[in-house]
């Protein structure tokens, strides 16, 4: 059974900072496109880091570059995401999602991702 849990969301003022850790099982964890997705309110679903598990290469959205950091722990099957410099824009909720490597590498949109996390809830305010 495939499942991914992600946590360390929570509530902190402008500019603090968070990391999110999401911990996959029930599937070969070598290969694969970890990557971090968000949708705050009336907002559609938004690609925001991914990471190749296999090679480790990442990529991010524009709105996140600089203030992110997607990484791994290989050995414990854990993907994290630093958020620094928070802004209120970034309140969401956060979602860990994972899918084999394409051809093409590892992609940010989210109807291509079929395993997804609970989702863990970010609030920063003003």
């Amino acid at each position: 059974q495939v499942r991914l849990v992600d946590s360390g969301g929570g509530s902190v003022q402008a500019g603090g900072s968070l990391r999110l850790s999401c911990t996959g099982s029930g599937y070969t964890y070598s290969g694969y496109c970890m990557a971090w997705f968000r949708q705050g309110p009336g907002k559609e679903r938004e690609g925001v880091a991914v990471i190749y598990t296999g090679g480790g290469s990442v990529d991010y959205d524009d709105a996140v570059k600089g203030r992110f950091t997607i990484s791994q722990d290989y050995a414990k099957n854990t993907v994290y995401l630093q958020m620094n410099s928070l802004k209120p824009e970034d309140t969401a909720m956060y979602y860990c999602a994972a899918r084999t490597r394409t051809s093409v590498g590892c992609v940010l949109t989210p109807y291509e991702y079929t395993y997804w996390g609970q989702g863990t809830q970010v609030t920063v305010s003003s």
